[in-house]
Formats: structure tokens, sequence, C-alpha cells
């Protein structure tokens, strides 16, 4: 019989929040896959686990689970864990599931601890939607590229950050997004976590006069609808309602259909665009 994947979610910082299940599976599973073994070995031994471990990490992912794959076919059960929190999340551990769905290997999540979902609910902001971008490129253009589709996001933004490169990232933040609410989530479960609810000015001038310190989760208010779409609209008003209408027209769509979007655009009704052009 072919074995089974679990994805095992582990605490990130606080280890009453290792669940029941979770112990059980690590300690029934033949093998274990750890981001760091070093790492996760104090976890282990804090449980009492026996179950033999293999490192599996961003600089092996394609050799080693090639072989995790061959080992899952010939029976093995096999857990993967992070370093801290659910694999799969902004971690290697997505390249294995995918492997694993492409040999036809049965995947299971046994869910836990996740550190963007714990600052999303300390944040005080909306959790209804967000979009979750982990940690920015560290590539100058591909950063870049990103900030600039985070300028007219409407979702709560939740992104990862090392504390050497926060005071670096809050300016790049105010620089493309504009002053707006965030909340620095450190140390999350642990004896010092803070959840500093603030604008991205003030933590910028806080983090600048004090040095960081811990892991970072950053919570950011997304760009208002009701802005975004008053832009919209400023930014059609600058040209007539002849051009507007010339500008879909061009594109070969019809003049009704055309008066139809012109007034959409515009925040009007289409009788008001039809009174205009008479």
């Amino acid at each position: 019989m072919v074995g089974k994947l679990y994805l095992c979610a582990t605490p990130i910082g606080n280890l009453e929040d290792m669940t029941y299940r979770v112990v059980r599976t690590l300690g029934e599973v033949d093998l274990i896959a750890a981001e760091d073994t070093r790492n996760s070995i104090k976890l282990l031994n804090h449980f009492d686990i026996k179950t033999p471990m293999t490192s599996y990490h961003e600089y092996n992912k394609i050799e080693k689970g090639k072989k995790l794959v061959e080992k899952l076919q010939s029976g093995m059960n096999i857990a993967l864990i992070t370093d801290a929190g659910t694999p799969g999340i902004s971690d290697p551990g997505e390249e294995l599931v995918k492997m694993c769905y492409e040999a036809g290997i049965e995947v299971t999540s046994l869910p836990g601890a996740a550190a963007c979902i714990t600052a999303l609910t300390l944040s005080g902001l909306s959790t209804r939607r967000f979009a979750f971008e982990a940690f920015l490129p560290t590539d100058k253009k591909e950063k870049q590229a990103v900030l600039k589709e985070l300028e007219d996001e409407t979702r709560t933004i939740i992104l990862y950050e090392a504390p050497h490169r926060l005071v670096r990232t809050l300016q790049e933040l105010l620089e493309n997004l504009g002053n707006r609410r965030i909340t620095v989530c450190r140390e999350l479960t642990k004896k010092h976590e803070t959840a500093f609810a603030t604008t991205l000015e003030e933590a910028l001038s806080y983090y600048e006069a004090n040095e960081p310190k811990g892991e970072c989760v950053l919570v950011l208010e997304g760009r208002s609808r009701a802005e975004l779409r008053k832009e919209e609209v400023a930014k059609w008003e600058e040209m007539s309602i002849e051009e507007h209408m010339d500008y879909y027209l061009n594109q070969g769509i019809d003049k009704k259909e055309a008066m139809k979007k012109v007034a959409k655009d515009r925040g009007i009704g289409k009788r008001d665009v039809y009174q205009q052009l008479l």
C-alpha cells in the first residue's frame, strides 16, 4: 500500500499550542521530514517522540522531495513539519505537496498554529478579507512590482519581516502605500508578545528610535474602496463625455453599450450621458 503525507502544524513559540493529534501522529509515522532537524529535535524531545527525522528545506526541496515521494510510494507514512507553524505556508512544503498529488499520494493537513492567522485575529483590523504576501521579495524590481500591486489592495494585507529589515520595510510601505493603519505583531504566543496598533508613520518613527527584536508579522489596513472609487471617477472626469465615449467606441463597442460604460465609470445615469452628448 502507498503511504500518506501528514502536514503537521507545530507551535510558533508556545509549546502548549501543540495539538494532541499532531503529537500522536508524529509518534506513529515512519519518518518525520523537518525543515531544520537541529531545531525540531528540541520539540520532539519535549514530547518524547522517538520517530527518526530527515531534513527537507528550501535548498534540497526538489532532490529530497523525489526521495520522500519514493518512500511514500513504498508504503512509508511521513509527517512534514516546519521550524514553526503550518507546513506549506511560506516554506518549501508546498513543493512536496504538489509532488505527492502528481504521484497519486494521499495528503492530509493537521491544523494548528499559523503566524499569519494569529496576527490577523490579534490586529484589530478587518478579518473578513485578507491578502497574505509573506516576505517581500529581496530583488528590487520584484519587490517594487509587489508594492505596486498592493497600492490599491482593498483587503487587509499580512506580511512577514525579520527584525533587522523592519525599518526599511516600513519605510518602503509608507513611500508606496501612504500612511495607513498597521498592527506590528512580535513574539507571537511567547512571553513578550506584543501587538502594536498604530500607523505606518508612527511605527517607522518608533522603530527608528527603538531597535526591533523578534520575528514580526505586519498587518496592514487595506485601501478604502470609497476612496479608490473616488479616484477612479476623478480620472474619468479629466476627459469630456465625448472623449470618454470615443474611448469605448474606438474599441469597437456599440454606442448603447459605450454609454452604459461611461455612465458607470463616472457614477452618473445613462440619461445624463445622453443629455450631455446632445
